[in-house]
């Protein structure tokens, strides 16, 4: 190789490198004191307590995130300051500033790392769960450090494409019509991008797979042989039809023989069926198969029945219903039908609309014959969700359609902050009660409870139609709210819920984005808190609800440490959907 050739080929090596530098120079922001100020102040906020105790890499994510958006902001602040020619304070162009400037900034986050330690121990404490190690502190750091970075780095590459875009639009048009042109028209392309191709083509995978996984039988789990069982030889839903939830839900009830053996009363079997989603096409069809098999097992003859709407994968928390089933005495039927495959919140993401349809043909077709029959032979009918199951329920029917011949209640468990009722309930509430348990005109009508039981007015009495809410005031997934960004949650107000630290403080933006992480994280959480409800807090609702008196207080003690038993085994031998 001659000289020349040589040296053509450590230029190149040279251009390519000092190319490959330019772009990552680029792709890295540029150094800005604000940013980094509010980005400290954004980590310390995030470290403070909110609802839910974080594990070290779920909070390294969220001050992550929460230090790129301060850093965000800063940025945005200068450019502002520098766009509106504001003069630059002196000291903002000390030559040692930056030095300060990350001095300070380290000193906000050790100190927020530290005490952050003890405010995650204090409600880890509320919660009964044991101390975190000293060792989180540090993988907390971190994974903060290199969170932030990611997410700053992704933002600066959506910036880049944004004047990349103006710089294109800028050949044919006026400068600042380019620039916002090219920053609408990034905007649209990268949503299109995200939620068109890739987040489509991801939760289409996802719901193959969930739907694959639904069609598979465990081996412990066998048909039942029994005629008034969904599943079983006599039924209108072949097994293989149930899904994954609801061959779990139809076997997994209490057998008459559980119930007698606890109240030392005779008791019936109580009667469940399930429609899944591969037993038809549509919620129509489906809701009218269902009608059918409850009417075949004889549901309608039973003294209460319950319309429940599941979750997204179809998932009926057992505590739910089995308190009912034993509070009865097993004089009982439920029903329900499965309307996705997906958890509540990719189902809330994906398709928010088949689980309204869904829970509205159900209670069409059911109300529509229930209604039919005499009122005195007739069951009491009553609704029931959980969570998106809740919020669906709620869906089901206008109040006007009952007017004239009203149902007896509903159960709506930790419902999503956008169920439309309970929202509407919560903000019309009497005026000086807390937004975590409120009252709502004379409670003869709505009633809310948590864990201290029912937030009514003493000695309140109902009226025709019972309906109560049960929610945890740390249940993020009932509120959460978008507001929280630039205003303080109500439920932040004293009093504050038991199961709130009192450590809690709101801060903007912050709060809101706290709030979002603890939605996932609050399914995880000891029953009892959070989106975890207690069979206890089932069976005191469902009390309350139906207004059943044939039980004494030591019975109804000894009834909820069975149900609580009952629901640890469930828990230790199958993990709930959502």
């Amino acid at each position: 190789m001659n000289k020349s050739t040589t040296s053509t080929a450590a230029h190149a090596r040279a251009h390519g490198a000092g190319g490959a530098t330019r772009f990552f120079r680029r792709l890295l922001p540029d150094y800005c004191d604000a940013g980094m100020l509010l980005g400290a102040l954004f980590v310390f906020a995030s470290l403070t307590p909110s609802l839910i105790p974080r594990a070290a890499l779920a909070q390294a994510a969220l001050s992550g995130a929460c230090f790129a958006i301060g850093y965000g902001l800063g940025v945005l602040l200068r450019w502002l300051w520098q766009y509106l020619e504001i003069p630059v304070p002196r000291v903002a162009r000390h030559p040692r500033r930056w030095q300060l400037v990350l001095l300070l900034c380290a000193v906000i986050v050790v100190l927020g790392l530290w005490w952050g330690q003890d405010w995650d121990g204090v409600l880890r404490k509320l919660m009964g769960i044991p101390p975190s190690s000293a060792v989180r502190v540090l993988v907390v750091g971190l994974g903060t450090l290199v969170a932030g970075t990611l997410f700053i780095v992704l933002g600066r590459g959506v910036w880049l494409l944004v004047r990349a875009g103006g710089r294109m639009a800028q050949r044919v048009l006026p400068r600042r019509v380019a620039k916002v042109l090219g920053v609408i028209t990034t905007g649209v392309l990268l949503v299109l991008l995200l939620n068109g191709v890739i987040i489509r083509s991801i939760l289409s995978g996802l719901e193959a797979s969930f739907a694959a996984r639904d069609s598979l039988i465990a081996p412990e789990i066998t048909p039942p042989s029994e005629a008034d069982r969904s599943g079983s030889p006599a039924s209108l839903i072949r097994w293989n039809e149930l899904g994954r939830m609801g061959r779990r839900y139809i076997s997994t009830g209490p057998t008459a023989e559980e119930i007698s053996a606890l109240t030392g009363k005779p008791a019936l079997r109580p009667l469940r069926a399930y429609v899944g989603l591969p037993a038809a096409d549509t919620p129509a069809e489906r809701a009218h198969l269902a009608l059918e098999e409850l009417k075949r097992i004889g549901g309608f003859e039973r003294s209460v029945l319950v319309l429940i709407t599941p979750t997204g994968t179809g998932w009926v928390d057992p505590g739910g219903i089995d308190s009912i089933e034993y509070l009865t005495h097993g004089d009982v039927a439920s029903v329900a039908a499965q309307y996705s495959y997906l958890s509540s919140p990719l189902t809330m993401f994906v398709d928010p609309y088949t689980g309204r349809e869904t829970a509205r043909a159900l209670f069409r077709d059911i109300y529509g014959y229930w209604h039919t029959l005499p009122r005195d032979k007739r069951p009491k009918l009553y609704l029931h969700g959980l969570s998106l199951g809740a919020q669906n329920s709620e869906w089901s029917f206008e109040f006007f359609e009952l007017m004239g011949d009203p149902i007896d209640g509903a159960l709506w468990v930790g419902p999503p902050w956008t169920a439309r009722h309970w929202r509407a309930a919560t903000e019309a509430r009497n005026p000086g009660t807390p937004a975590w348990r409120p009252q709502f005109g004379d409670s003869s009508f709505v009633r809310f409870m948590n864990q201290r039981g029912s937030g009514a007015l003493p000695g309140a009495a109902w009226g025709p139609m019972h309906i109560v809410y049960l929610q945890y005031a740390s249940d993020a997934v009932t509120f959460f709210n978008e507001a929280w960004f630039f205003r303080e949650p109500d439920w932040l107000q004293p009093p504050r819920g038991p199961d709130v630290s009192p450590e809690m403080r709101w801060y903007p933006v912050v709060t809101m984005v706290q709030t979002a992480v603890d939605m996932p994280l609050s399914m995880n959480t000891p029953l009892g808190f959070g989106h975890a409800y207690a069979p206890a807090d089932y069976l005191a609702a469902w009390i309350e609800v139906t207004g059943r008196d044939d039980w004494t207080p030591q019975q109804i003690a000894r009834l909820k440490q069975h149900l609580e038993e009952r629901r640890r085994a469930a828990i230790e031998s199958q993990v709930p959907g959502g």
